[in-house]
């Protein structure tokens, strides 16, 4: 059976081949330790599981949904985004929950690109931006994010470039995967810019509460429900990976446009899970401090796996990750990383897979225990002289 001409130039998913040799791995016996993926090992807030195994038990909560999502979570979101970016929205308009944000990229793709229309796509930048552009039958337009530029996004070279097909923009801060954190000012050029050439930004913004203190959204610069929209999740906010709840914010016709889309791709999210959602939602404070807080001890442990690696780095990066240079030593990150594999057991990820631009880095996740970092760099200390041969 042919596949569709969709999926032609659409891989399967790194990480998705790549836990596969993993798994593979261990099933030999090697035990690796994982430090490539942003999955939270931490567990939510136990209010949170406490309100989804009320509601999970009531009688009436388990039929289709508003595929809008719940009334309550509309507002929990709309009240989260007003306490903490300090941007008023429209629970009932200008809040879409999604199955995920990762999903919501894929509504947005399909809602807005026809065939041939063009997408402008960070690079280095989250993989998932240009295969749901490409799947859409849409094309990339890459932007090169420099560190000698602070990874933002450099208008005067973009403004170069031929524009007349884009239609889409995506754009990232905290930005994943170099952890640079979200400048306002530029922020600001952006909408100015998506205003002159009637583009529509996608601001994702899942990072916003990992290790920073100044959370901030798009919508939160005067005029910019004109032409950005911004997708967010709890996933990383609220260790609620596997939970899969999202949402997408912004002007009530961009919501209902990508509702025409969802709608007939999913029956709504289940409802206790939305209940409980509202729940982690309305933490306060002290419930960011806690989870900064382990990251933040984690974070020392992987600076000093990376000193052991010879790799250099910022320690202004904010988010769920740390981006470093590589050696010159190396041909790329690839050849560290897989070095790292198959001499010392322990996966990061080379920068590679995120474009071109990251090929000279590696990102490692925060995502373990103190523990599994110590046991990692105890492993590559051992095997240093393989690593670097």
């Amino acid at each position: 059976m042919e596949i569709a001409k969709r999926l032609q130039g659409v891989g399967e998913y790194y990480f998705s081949k790549k836990l596969r040799e993993i798994d593979s791995l261990n099933r030999q016996g090697k035990h690796i330790i994982n430090l490539g993926i942003g999955s939270p090992d931490l567990p939510p807030h136990p209010e949170v599981i406490k309100t989804l195994q009320e509601e999970a038990q009531k009688t009436h909560v388990h039929g289709y949904q508003n595929y809008k999502g719940s009334p309550v979570l509309r507002e929990a979101f709309a009240s989260w985004y007003q306490r903490w970016y300090g941007v008023a929205l429209d629970p009932d308009t200008e809040v879409l929950p999604l199955i995920g944000s990762k999903e919501g990229i894929m509504h947005i793709c399909m809602t807005y690109l026809n065939e041939g229309d063009a997408a402008l796509v960070p690079n280095p930048g989250y993989p998932t931006y240009r295969s749901n552009v490409t799947i859409a039958g849409g094309v990339c337009i890459d932007y090169e994010l420099k560190e000698e530029n602070n990874y933002q996004p450099d208008l005067a070279v973009i403004r170069a470039k031929d524009l007349s097909r884009v239609k889409l923009m995506f754009v990232n801060y905290p930005q994943m995967p170099t952890g640079q954190q979200a400048d306002m000012e530029v922020m600001k050029e952006l909408i100015a810019f998506a205003k002159e050439h009637r583009i529509l930004l996608v601001h994702d913004n899942p990072y916003s509460f990992i290790l920073n203190d100044r959370p901030v959204s798009i919508l939160g610069i005067e005029g910019a429900k004109e032409v950005a929209v911004e997708l967010n999740s709890l996933s990383k906010s609220h260790n609620m990976a596997g939970w899969r709840v999202g949402v997408l914010c912004g002007a009530a016709d961009r919501i209902n446009e990508v509702l025409r889309f969802k709608s007939n791709m999913d029956s709504g999210m289940f409802l206790p899970l939305q209940l409980a959602a509202a729940t982690a939602l309305s933490l306060g404070r002290d419930w960011y401090d806690e989870v900064n807080a382990v990251y933040r001890a984690r974070r020392e442990k992987v600076y000093a796996l990376l000193d052991l690696l010879g790799c250099t780095y910022s320690k202004d990066q904010v988010g769920l990750f740390i981006w470093a240079a590589i050696p010159s030593g190396y041909k790329d990150g690839y050849e560290l990383a897989d070095a790292v594999l198959y001499n010392a057991d322990v996966f990061i990820t080379p920068g590679g897979i995120f474009g071109a631009a990251g090929d000279r880095y590696i990102r490692i996740s925060l995502c373990g225990s103190i523990e599994r970092f110590e046991t990692a760099i105890a492993r590559v200390s051992a095997q240093l002289e393989k690593i670097r041969s």
